[in-house]
């Protein structure tokens, strides 16, 4: 199947139902649900999902994801590894997620996304990002992800 064909078949005409990505991603977010309740917030089940899911990431986004899991575990070993619409993501006690990182296969884009949800404490003023494209991981970017992390539980 050609990149044209792909790129069709993710996006949508206005007033068209879910694009195949769209459908598999609600899907993969029942299924982690029903095994989230099975798990009750089990450390182990979520690292072996995460894994799970990583292990299915083509090209550079699951050494990326591996990476970037080793060090979200280190800055905040509070946080309970999950997945998220079929990506690894990282939860609060409370259940929320706090942050998560979604591959660019996943919508066939050409960077993947480490981002973070609403509990996340990044406050700064009256605007702040909440996400940042990411084409390649290195010391740098480890660390202002270690360091947004940090913020973010704190």
């Amino acid at each position: 199947m050609s990149p044209k064909t792909d790129t069709k078949k993710t996006v949508k005409k206005s007033g068209e139902g879910f694009t195949d990505a769209e459908k598999a991603a609600m899907k993969a977010r029942t299924q982690e649900l029903k095994a989230e309740a099975r798990a009750n917030k089990n450390r182990e089940e979520g690292e072996k999902a995460v894994f799970a899911a990583i292990a299915q990431m083509k090209g550079q986004d699951g050494p990326m994801a591996k990476r970037i899991h080793e060090v979200i575990t280190a800055a905040a070993p509070e946080l309970m590894p999950k997945t998220w619409y079929g990506m690894p993501a990282y939860a609060n006690a409370d259940g929320k997620i706090i942050c998560f990182f979604q591959a660019a296969g996943k919508f066939g884009v050409r960077y993947a996304t480490f981002g973070f949800q609403p509990d996340a404490k990044l406050d700064d003023g009256n605007m702040w990002p909440t996400s940042f494209a990411l084409k390649a991981l290195t010391p740098a970017e480890e660390a202002r992800i270690r360091d947004l992390v940090k913020k973010a539980v704190s």
